[in-house]
C-alpha cells in the first residue's frame, strides 16, 4: 500500500505538466487584448507631442513677426510727419525723401533754397473712417518742420525772430540831480576811509587846523573825490567852532587873511562852506568880503544854512555869483532809520524841483554802508549824483 500510494501520487502529479500550457496560453490572450489599448496610447501620446510642438512654433513665430513689425514701423513713423498729405489744400508736396541729420545749417531759414516747382506726389486713396495717428507720428517739439520752413519766406522769418527778442526795460525817467557833501573831515583818518571807497561823486570839507587836516585833502583828492574848504565861523549859541575861525568884529584884510591860511594848509579846493557860522551867516558885510573872495579864486560857496536869517542867498545875487544852499541834513540822528528816511525825504525833493544837496558828517558811521548800499538803486531810479561844484556851476542853474 505504501508503494501504491507512491505511484498514485506519481500519477497524479504527472497531469499537472500540461497544466502549464494553458497559462502561456492566457497571457498571449491577455497581450492580445491589451495591445490595441497600447495602439491608442501611443498615437494619443504622439498627437500631443504634435500639437504641443505647433504652440510652440506658433508662438515663437508670432514673436518674431512682432519684433520685425516694430523693426519696419521705425522709419515709416520717423518719415510720417514730413510726407503726411495735407487733404484740406489742393498743393502736393515733394515725393518722399530719406531724411537727413538734422543741423544747424539746414535748420537756417535766412537762407532759402530755390525749389522751381513741387514734383507731384501720388496721393493715397482716404478712407471714408480716417485711421487714428499711432502715438510715433507726432511732431517733436523741439524739431523743426522742414516742409513748412521751406514755405515761409525769409523776410518773414527774419521779423519773426526779431520779434522773438526781449523787449529792452525802457530808460527811468530822469528824477533830478542829488549832491552828497560829507562835513567835519580832519579829525580822524579811519572815520573818512570808508567814504573815499564810494562809488559815486562825492564832496568831502575838510576841516583847518586839525593834526590830519592836510592828509585827509590829500587823500581825498587821490581817491577821486572833491575837497571843499569846511571854512570855520561863529555861532550864535557861542560854540567853539575850531581853529581858523572867522568871527564878527574882524575886518576884510583879517577876513581875508583866515581864508588864505585856510586854503594853503588843505588846498587847492574846488569850494568852501560854512562850519557853524549862524552868526556870521546872517552878518552881511562879512558875507561880502567872503563871498567875493570866492568870486577872485574862481572857488564855490555853499551855504550850509544853519540859520533860517542867512544873507547869503541876497548878497551872492547883489555880487553876480551862484552858490549852493543845503537842503537836508542828514545825520541828525545816527540811526540808520532815521538816515534813510533823511535821504528818502532828499529823493522826494530832487524829483519834484530838480536837485537836492544833502549834507551828513564823517562821525555817523552808518552813514557810508547807507550810501554805497542805495547807490546803484538812486542810479536805476533815474536819478544823477554830481559833485557840489559841478552842481553850482551848471549852465541850467
Amino acid at each position: 500500500m505504501p508503494g501504491t500510494s507512491k505511484k498514485s501520487v506519481k500519477r497524479s502529479s504527472s497531469p499537472q505538466t500540461p497544466k502549464r500550457k494553458p497559462k502561456n496560453g492566457t497571457r498571449t490572450k491577455k497581450a492580445k487584448k491589451n495591445a490595441p489599448r497600447d495602439f491608442w496610447q501611443a498615437v494619443l501620446f504622439t498627437a500631443v507631442i504634435i500639437t504641443a510642438s505647433a504652440l510652440i512654433s506658433t508662438v515663437v513665430l508670432g514673436i518674431n513677426q512682432g519684433k520685425t513689425r516694430q523693426i519696419h514701423r521705425l522709419p515709416k513713423s520717423a518719415v510720417l510727419p514730413e510726407t503726411e498729405i495735407d487733404i484740406t489744400t489742393p498743393e502736393l508736396t515733394a515725393p518722399e525723401k530719406p531724411e537727413e541729420p538734422f543741423t544747424q545749417e539746414s535748420s537756417s531759414v535766412t537762407e532759402p533754397v530755390a525749389v522751381s516747382k513741387p514734383l507731384p506726389e501720388k496721393q493715397t486713396p482716404v478712407s471714408s473712417a480716417p485711421k487714428p495717428k499711432p502715438a510715433a507720428e507726432k511732431t517733436p517739439a523741439n524739431k523743426p518742420d522742414k516742409r513748412q520752413s521751406a514755405k515761409k519766406p525769409a523776410a518773414k522769418s527774419v521779423a519773426l525772430e526779431s520779434a522773438a527778442l526781449p523787449e529792452l526795460p525802457p530808460k527811468p525817467a530822469r528824477q533830478g540831480t542829488l549832491v552828497f557833501i560829507i562835513d567835519d573831515a580832519g579829525n580822524n583818518l579811519n572815520e573818512l576811509e570808508p567814504f573815499l571807497r564810494f562809488p559815486g561823486p562825492l564832496t568831502i570839507a575838510v576841516l583847518p587846523g586839525l593834526p590830519h587836516s592836510a592828509e585827509t585833502a590829500r587823500r581825498i583828492r587821490a581817491a577821486g573825490k572833491e575837497v571843499f574848504l569846511h571854512q570855520p565861523m561863529e555861532a550864535i549859541g557861542g560854540q567853539d567852532p575850531g581853529p581858523g575861525a572867522i568871527y564878527t568884529g574882524m575886518n576884510a584884510a583879517e577876513i581875508l587873511a583866515i581864508l588864505n591860511k585856510n586854503i594853503a594848509e588843505i588846498g587847492p579846493v574846488a569850494g568852501i562852506n560854512n562850519h557853524q557860522g549862524s552868526r556870521i551867516t546872517m552878518d552881511q558885510q562879512a558875507m561880502e568880503t567872503v563871498l567875493a573872495f570866492c568870486r577872485e579864486r574862481g572857488i564855490c560857496f555853499l551855504d550850509s544854512r544853519t540859520t533860517a536869517q542867512t544873507v547869503v542867498p541876497a548878497v551872492a545875487r547883489n555880487l553876480g555869483i551862484k552858490i549852493g544852499e543845503r537842503n537836508i541834513f542828514i545825520d541828525n540822528e545816527q540811526t540808520r532809520q532815521s538816515m534813510n528816511r533823511y535821504i528818502e525825504n532828499g529823493l522826494t525833493l530832487a524829483a519834484h524841483n530838480g536837485s537836492a544837496v544833502m549834507i551828513g558828517h564823517t562821525w555817523s558811521p552808518e552813514l557810508a554802508p547807507l550810501l554805497t548800499e542805495l547807490y546803484q538803486n538812486v542810479i536805476t531810479q533815474g536819478y544823477t549824483l554830481a559833485t557840489a561844484s559841478a552842481f553850482i556851476t551848471q549852465p541850467s542853474r
